[in-house]
């Protein structure tokens, strides 16, 4: 590939808004066989598609046939301040806060596909944004862009790890970057003793089982009980193990993001409640917390309020004992009783007459029991 071209494409990236550029061939990643003891471990939790597809992240050829080339980019998102939600409110990722980020990203990618094949006009091209089977970090660094961090996420030297990581592969063979070299996270391990669940179970190992953004976004049932008071004020994701990374701190905030971010990142939980299926899917369907749904958004609305033992919430939890959900139903009976344990036993019994769910069943007479036992 002609110089000028790569230079060309590059200055498109960057003038698009992405911060880093890098080109990579389409090998296996390096880290490929970490990834096979990672599933054997069982450490996917229910996310069975990595299980399903991992023949796929193989090969970059899964996701285009013939790709030779890898051009890895990175995006950055809103690098604000850490907050204190006000009681009611919940904490959402960075990541997530405003529009849907795949849109934006898909959209400067074709914009990227364009210029490669009025390049290279025989040329197939593809874009991905972290839902094809791709090991995005392994080729972000074998493109040069930065190091897997003991975080288990990419830290780009002037970018840090607020960052997505998107691809365009294409079958035209390009000029490649040399990988980035070297771990510069050294011997700190501020991310490790930041997860207030144990969820890096060492460096660049995550037990996705027990961090907060698997048990907010992707797990799809109860949240395990011994992990509910450690969910803390987080509504949606987590943020501790990059907020303490010392290379996000040193680079302080930045108002970029891939669209218009909110100027907060919190949300009144229990507002949440009182939608109605309609106003729920319109204010959430756009965005990337729809990941959850409603009743995963109504399960952590549940739980962090009872964490907050919020008896301003009182009422609405009582009314999400009716959700047509059960997992709905069964957070909102946690979050009574751990407000306030004897006055949510006869309301809990009378609920747990009419219960369907064989599990929601089994949680609330577990909850009974407690409060037998308080009292």
């Amino acid at each position: 590939m002609p110089l000028n071209i790569v230079i060309r494409l590059k200055d498109l990236a960057k003038d698009l808004g992405f911060c880093c550029v890098g080109i990579c061939p389409a090998v296996e990643p390096p880290h490929y066989g970490a990834f096979l003891k990672w599933l054997e471990a069982g450490y996917h939790g229910e996310m069975h598609y990595l299980a399903q597809r991992k023949e796929a992240y193989r090969s970059p050829s899964s996701i285009l046939p013939g790709a030779r080339s890898l051009i890895m980019l990175g995006f950055p998102y809103q690098r604000d301040a850490e907050q204190n939600p006000p009681a009611g409110y919940g904490l959402i990722a960075r990541y997530a806060n405003g529009p849907d980020y795949h849109k934006t990203i898909r959209q400067w990618l074709r914009k990227l596909g364009r210029f490669l094949q009025a390049e290279y006009p025989s040329a197939a091209v593809r874009g991905v944004v972290d839902t094809a089977p791709l090991l995005e970090r392994d080729f972000a660094q074998l493109a040069g862009l930065g190091w897997i961090g003991k975080n288990t996420l990419l830290i780009g030297p002037d970018c840090g790890s607020f960052t997505f990581l998107a691809a365009l592969l294409t079958t035209a063979e390009l000029d490649f970057d040399p990988p980035f070299a070297g771990d510069r996270c050294g011997s700190c391990s501020a991310c490790l003793r930041a997860c207030p669940t144990g969820a890096l179970v060492s460096p660049r190992v995550l037990d996705a089982r027990r961090c907060l953004s698997y048990l907010t976004i992707e797990l799809r049932g109860f949240i395990p009980r011994e992990l509910r008071e450690l969910v803390g004020n987080w509504f949606f994701g987590c943020d501790l193990c990059q907020e303490v990374c010392p290379w996000n701190r040193r680079l302080g905030p930045t108002a970029q993001a891939t669209s218009e971010a909110t100027e907060t990142r919190v949300i009144n939980l229990i507002a949440l409640f009182r939608l109605k299926e309609d106003e729920f899917r319109k204010m959430f369907g756009p965005t990337a917390l729809w990941r959850a749904k409603r009743r995963g958004l109504l399960r952590n609305a549940a739980i962090v309020l009872g964490n907050q033992r919020n008896q301003a919430a009182w009422d609405v939890l009582v009314s999400g004992l009716e959700d047509s959900e059960p997992v709905v139903r069964e957070a909102c009976a946690w979050a009574l009783a751990r407000i306030d344990i004897a006055a949510a036993g006869p309301i809990i019994r009378a609920h747990l007459a009419k219960e369907t769910d064989p599990a929601v069943a089994a949680s609330l007479s577990g909850y009974l029991a407690e409060t037998s036992s308080s009292g």
